[in-house]
């Protein structure tokens, strides 16, 4: 099994980095979720070797609506590189992509490691600021479909991220409002609230995934919150942009034509 695991992750990298689909792997090698996050770190063992760095992790199913969906009673996670950042107002290319989809998300920057499982008390004090950003979410999966298993062998789906201005405020997170703008259209409507109730609650709860995983997030490292409301899919030409009332907005042009999913 371990061998089959293995080709899991070496097939899941060269479709992120081919921007070519694969089908589900859990319809013909099934894996336990333990061993879905082994694929994903060695997945992602595949892109540090080549040169890219980690700068942070992304949560995901941080929506009660979510969980209920996905039939599970806790969020999953995945990890942000380097190569994934775009920069805020610039443009993003689809041919990077198989069949893209954008979610507006509180994006935050830690001052201290996270090291051990926090209190929602505590979890501020270990934060240096916090940002409106874009998620890039594009499934290596075939028609974007997966199952809980799959997902996270495949990284949460994590493909690019924009972040917008820092705030060092947090006092108005609880229930901010969130605009998604496709060409000066809002598409999108909702509240940092959906977040967990909470988006501070990410931290708590990335602090408990991390400490299960016997591991440490460095001082300086990203943590996306989790999707405000539903995602967007990206289309060439369109230019989208995130607002979170208080803290300001972000976003990006869209250029080019994704690749094909087979």
């Amino acid at each position: 099994m371990q061998q089959d695991l293995h080709k899991i992750a070496d097939a899941l990298d060269l479709a992120a980095r081919s921007a070519n689909a694969v089908s589900q792997f859990s319809s013909h090698t099934p894996f336990s979720l333990e061993q879905a996050y082994l694929i994903q770190r060695a997945s992602m063992q595949r892109r540090y070797d080549i040169g890219e760095r980690s700068i942070g992790v992304k949560l995901g199913f941080t929506s009660r609506a979510k969980m209920v969906q996905m039939g599970v009673d806790s969020l999953i996670w995945g990890w942000l590189t380097n190569a994934m950042l775009e920069e805020d107002g610039g443009f993003i290319d689809l041919q990077r992509y198989i069949h893209p989809r954008t979610e507006p998300e509180v994006c935050f920057i830690t001052r201290k490691a996270i090291d051990r499982p926090l209190t929602q008390l505590e979890a501020a004090d270990y934060l240096e600021a916090v940002a409106p950003a874009v998620e890039i979410i594009d499934s290596r999966y075939q028609n974007f479909k997966f199952t809980l298993e799959d997902v996270v062998a495949d990284n949460c789906s994590s493909a690019g991220l924009v972040v917008g201005p820092w705030s060092r405020d947090f006092s108005g997170l609880s229930n901010a409002g969130v605009l998604v703008r496709i060409d000066g259209r809002v598409r999108q409507t909702g509240s940092t609230a959906a977040i967990l109730g909470h988006p501070l609650r990410s931290i708590v709860q990335a602090s408990q995934l991390l400490s299960a995983a016997e591991l440490c997030l460095p001082a300086g490292s990203l943590i996306m919150a989790g999707a405000a409301t539903a995602a967007e899919a990206l289309h060439a030409g369109s230019h989208v942009s995130v607002e979170i009332a208080g803290y300001g907005e972000c976003g990006f042009s869209v250029k080019g034509a994704p690749s094909n999913e087979h």
